[in-house]
């Protein structure tokens, strides 16, 4: 992509997985409301590259938008118990401003930052925990309708349907990852969905990757490692996108251990 990659959100947890993973294969222009230490910068990307801005103004995301070729849109208040007022202003008027700058600048794609919470309830008491371990069959594969858990999730499924009107309307290529649970470096520790979900960093960045580098009109897809244990399935991904992950959270202890070296050294795996 000759063109730059405009990155909301970038000081986040997410945007610091992508940077850190593929940050030197793309040109970027990285928008946050706080400025971005140095450490969090890719080779080759300066302060000037830098755009210190609310996702809600306007004027500064069309500006910040302008020249771009494609827009990965992660900004938004992430706090799963985030008010009715802050979601509605973070996050959907937000992403609406966003998805506008996008179609007013001629941006061909953009990537969407969802949730799991867009679909939390469908964990019931009568599926939990089992449909948490890698013997249950149940799957969710991105066709399903929302059935948020909060009011963050109700945000998160209406980014997927302003998504959904961008592309049927103004032929924007849009990407919805409903992200799990991103760790660095191993699974969640002695937590059974958070191991379900698991997102390690390096797939993170790959699966975004593929969603700047495929060909695709309108999807939906989970953000999970290859997890042995998933309620999520990853088929879409991998079909639409090309999603090839590496990692997986059975390949680690419930204690959060390499479970090679945790054998190696002759204890039992718990």
């Amino acid at each position: 992509m000759d063109e730059p990659v405009l990155l909301t959100g970038a000081g986040g947890r997410v945007g610091r997985a992508i940077l850190a993973g593929i940050g030197e294969a793309y040109d970027w222009r990285l928008l946050d409301r706080e400025p971005i230490g140095a450490d969090a910068l890719p080779d080759g990307v300066t302060d000037d590259d830098v755009v210190v801005a609310d996702v809600t103004d306007e004027d500064e995301v069309r500006e910040a938008a302008a020249g771009v070729g494609a827009v990965v849109h992660l900004a938004g208040d992430p706090r799963p118990n985030a008010p009715w007022d802050s979601v509605l202003t973070n996050n959907i008027d937000g992403t609406r401003t966003v998805f506008e700058a996008a179609v007013d600048a001629g941006v061909d794609r953009l990537v969407f930052a969802s949730s799991n919470h867009a679909v939390g309830a469908y964990e019931t008491d009568d599926r939990t925990p089992h449909m948490y371990r890698k013997d249950d069959e149940f799957r969710l594969d991105g066709s399903e309708l929302p059935r948020p858990s909060n009011l963050y999730g109700v945000s998160k499924a209406a980014g997927e349907t302003l998504g959904r009107y961008y592309h049927d309307h103004h032929d924007l290529s849009v990407a919805c990852v409903r992200i799990g649970n991103l760790t660095e470096g191993h699974p969640p520790k002695e937590y059974e969905r958070g191991q379900a979900m698991w997102l390690s960093h390096r797939d993170c960045a790959h699966l975004f990757d593929r969603c700047l580098l495929a060909d695709y009109g309108y999807e939906i897809v989970y953000g999970i490692s290859d997890n042995d244990r998933k309620y999520y399935s990853i088929e879409r991904a991998r079909e639409a996108l090309g999603y090839d992950p590496q990692d997986n959270s059975a390949e680690y202890t419930f204690d959060g251990e390499p479970r090679e070296s945790v054998e190696a050294d002759g204890r039992t795996p718990r």
